[in-house]
């Protein structure tokens, strides 16, 4: 980080592309899911690529009921860390080029309660996460997930989290 004089822009872009990156690149699961996270400041909406093996029954067709849990799990967790990355990247606490090696660890889910609103289509998904609360033990995501029309959910899931020993978030 470049001390007493503002970051050229293209830098700060390209420090919190790398952190975000990561943070995601290290989870298997979200390359299996096809999941990728479009990053605008702080704000992360979670993309669910459309691909065939997401459906669960051919005849509607619909996205498997366990993707779209996962999908919104995946995207609460995310929000999660990357709050906590943001924070600790911002004020210097942690150099990118540091990463992976210096990433936080991610928070256990204490629970995770979905409601299916309609059938999710053959097409992408989106999703947005709301951290509600997050504390030093503790903390509580609101995600909503759509297709065509955020006002709109196909989905939207609250998890409660076990944050990790030592995360700061209070």
């Amino acid at each position: 980080m470049n001390r007493g004089r503002p970051e050229p822009v293209q830098v700060v872009k390209e420090r919190r592309d790398r952190a975000l990156q990561a943070l995601v690149g290290g989870i298997p699961y979200i390359q299996f899911l096809g999941m990728r996270f479009d990053r605008r400041g702080d704000e992360l909406t979670s993309v669910l690529t459309y691909d065939d093996k997401l459906i669960g029954n051919p005849a509607i067709p619909a996205i498997h009921g366990g993707v779209t849990a996962a999908f919104l799990e995946t995207s609460a967790l995310i929000e999660l860390g990357w709050q906590h990355l943001w924070d600790e990247i911002e004020s210097g606490r942690i150099e990118v080029d540091a990463l992976p090696k210096a990433l936080p660890r991610m928070p256990k889910t204490i629970d995770f309660t979905v409601d299916y609103l309609r059938s999710g289509l053959p097409r992408d998904a989106y999703a947005r996460a709301r951290v509600n609360r997050s504390g030093r033990r503790y903390a509580s995501v609101h995600v909503e997930a759509w297709q065509d029309n955020r006002a709109r959910p196909f989905a939207q899931a609250t998890g409660h989290f076990l944050m990790p020993e030592g995360a700061d978030n209070a």
